[in-house]
């Protein structure tokens, strides 16, 4: 009977015990740590207006580098970064680098892009890290790189073929000095403001040799009076350092974005 009671208790321990263990385990999970970033979430983080709005907010603020354009350079940049429990967006990289100026736009893109709506796990909101592919594409009609040399320097220069220059046409004080003057100088078109038009309009045009900016003509239409505008402000623009080939001076066909943002 003694050997049954001992039996007993010693059963009955055990079960005391692994009902313990059991209880503790559910009533204190391991909480997440504050600072985790989740890659996926039950309820995934997305932007302010939704996929399609951002979607167009990216289309509408990309200002495509000059450099790149020189270069004809294109691609897609995938940018990673972290939406924040605030819906703020924060460690944008580039994991991938496709170019520096490309690399460098999409960067500025994502980061002055709309707030995001954070992610939820089990109620509660989490850091997530998102991955969003930027394109950079040249529009198809334009040669924004080519240029015209003489095929024989001593020639008349009417026959020409098109040449890579040892130095391409540049603004005269640089990329950003020449998109401050065009900010400064743009007229905001009545209609757009009033239809809260916004967006960029593609204009073409050719650097002669003297550095004027000539034959404008549009790439990308916006319309309500922007690609007016787009066209008087390259006709008005300062003059750029022409392109060289062996030394001298040749023409150059550029294609840049006017950008149009309230």
């Amino acid at each position: 009977m003694a050997s049954f009671s001992r039996l007993f208790l010693a059963a009955s321990l055990v079960t005391v015990t692994l009902t313990t263990h059991a209880q503790q385990k559910l009533k204190y999970p391991k909480e997440p740590k504050g600072s985790e970033i989740y890659d996926t979430a039950q309820k995934p983080a997305e932007p302010v207006g939704g996929v399609e709005a951002y979607g167009q907010y990216l289309a509408d603020n990309q200002q495509y580098p000059t450099t790149a354009l020189q270069q004809g350079l294109q691609g897609t940049v995938k940018v990673t970064f972290v939406v924040e429990k605030t819906g703020v967006v924060s460690n944008v990289t580039v994991p991938q680098p496709v170019a520096p100026a490309l690399d460098a736009e999409a960067i500025r893109l994502i980061k002055g892009g709309p707030k995001w709506t954070p992610a939820e796990n089990q109620g509660e909101k989490v850091r997530q890290r998102i991955t969003i592919p930027v394109a950079f594409k040249i529009p198809e009609d334009a040669s924004s790189t080519s240029a015209s040399a003489p095929a024989n320097l001593g020639a008349d220069e009417s026959h020409t073929h098109v040449v890579t220059p040892d130095e391409p046409a540049r603004p005269v004080g640089g990329t950003d000095a020449f998109f401050a003057w065009v900010q400064e100088n743009l007229r905001y078109p009545a209609l757009a403001r009033q239809r809260k038009v916004e967006g960029r309009v593609m204009v073409e045009f050719v650097v002669q040799k003297d550095g004027s900016l000539t034959e404008a003509k549009l790439v990308k239409r916006l319309g309500s009076g922007c690609d007016e505008e787009a066209l008087r402000l390259l006709k008005a623009a300062p003059k750029w350092n022409p392109a060289r080939y062996k030394g001298q001076a040749m023409r150059q066909k550029m294609v840049l974005p006017i950008v149009f943002q309230l």
